[in-house]
């Protein structure tokens, strides 16, 4: 099969791999119908995650049909049409039954790591891909929502709504201010309306972006090379800082816009994959009550982010900006790679 190879920083290739095959009785092998490329991918690339080495398959998202199931799987079948979640859970494990899914003690990968997926195994990008712990880790895809909507559902939506809109305590009345309009950002604005924020400003160096975000349930847009970046984010609170403050870049500099902004008692809520140690000014921090928070995403609301998507409550359609083949997948890494240029958002690889 074909599949898109990571080679080391900066290195990537298309090209022919073994087929996967069952590995253990709970795994199942999809046909991948749909993929896509995150911004952690672009980390990878530029070498922020060291645990990938070369030779692994990339990606971590997509829906996909199986074709081949383990002999301890029967609550899927062959021709079933799944949503991958991006982590993988072995269902057993303390954290699983918790539902912190994203540090699954599960053998499979790195015990303690739910994120395995073009990470520590074989990933998404490719013509078929071994999924582990089946039954725990794809959700059918539900009537009402494509395959390209399936996709969205594996990682940002969730990744958004629980790192960002959840963790950052979001509740009705809040300003929200988001740091970072890319995709992930965007399931910022898109499901922080959902618990009835007031005001949600999109705050990006892209003008378009900006712009762009309205559409998702931004409210208002900050250009933050405005040299009144702040001031303008500030003047629509009380003078005092936003309810919530939430990072959706992973740059020390875009981290400590959040904490300029906050207000006292307020949250901060780290989204963005950082590649980089950042400064925290605890000096200052202390005495305002802030909380900040972080994590890996769970995926465990993606069952419920998939009936929104299926009742048009969330408009997933409006994050795809391209569309490409699956033999096309470097021209897609290539324009998801210049998204200020070529104005991407999400691009949609399909089979």
């Amino acid at each position: 099969m074909k599949a898109l190879v990571y080679k080391g920083p900066g290195q990537k290739s298309w090209e022919d791999v073994p087929d996967p095959v069952i590995l253990q009785p709970t795994d199942v092998i999809v046909k991948m119908d749909v993929t896509t490329i995150c911004g952690t991918d672009l980390h990878i690339l530029k070498g922020d995650v060291p645990a990938v080495t070369p030779g692994r398959i990339l990606g971590h998202e997509g829906v996909g049909t199986i074709t081949e199931v383990g002999s301890a799987v029967t609550g899927l079948t062959v021709g079933d049409q799944v949503i991958l979640s991006c982590i993988s859970a072995c269902g057993h494990c303390d954290f699983c039954k918790q539902g912190v899914f994203s540090h699954c003690l599960g053998a499979e990968g790195a015990s303690g790591i739910g994120w395995i997926f073009g990470h520590l195994i074989d990933g998404t990008q490719a013509e078929f891909v071994r999924v582990p712990y089946a039954e725990t880790s794809v959700y059918l895809l539900p009537a009402g929502v494509t395959p390209e909507q399936g996709a969205l559902l594996s990682d940002i939506l969730p990744t958004g709504h629980e790192i960002g809109v959840k963790y950052g305590q979001v509740k009705a009345g809040d300003v929200v201010a988001v740091v970072g309009t890319g995709p992930v950002g965007l399931a910022v604005i898109a499901t922080a309306g959902l618990y009835g924020a007031s005001r949600i400003i999109a705050v990006d160096i892209d003008s378009n972006r900006v712009e762009q975000a309205k559409k998702f349930g931004a409210t208002d847009g900050v250009v933050s090379t405005d040299a009144d970046w702040k001031d303008q984010v500030l003047a629509l609170t009380d003078g005092l800082g936003v309810d919530v403050a939430i990072e959706a870049v992973g740059l020390p500099e875009t981290f400590a816009m959040c904490l300029d902004i906050v207000r006292p008692a307020g949250h901060v809520a780290n989204v963005g994959v950082h590649g980089r140690p950042v400064e925290l000014p605890l000096q200052n921090l202390w005495i305002s009550n802030v909380s900040i928070s972080m994590g890996l995403v769970n995926t465990n609301t993606l069952g419920t982010l998939a009936k929104l998507v299926a009742q048009k409550k969330i408009d997933a359609d409006l994050f795809v900006s391209h569309t490409f083949a699956m033999g096309e997948i470097m021209d897609a890494y290539d324009v998801f790679g210049r998204a200020a240029e070529t104005k991407a958002l999400k691009v949609i690889i399909n089979a």
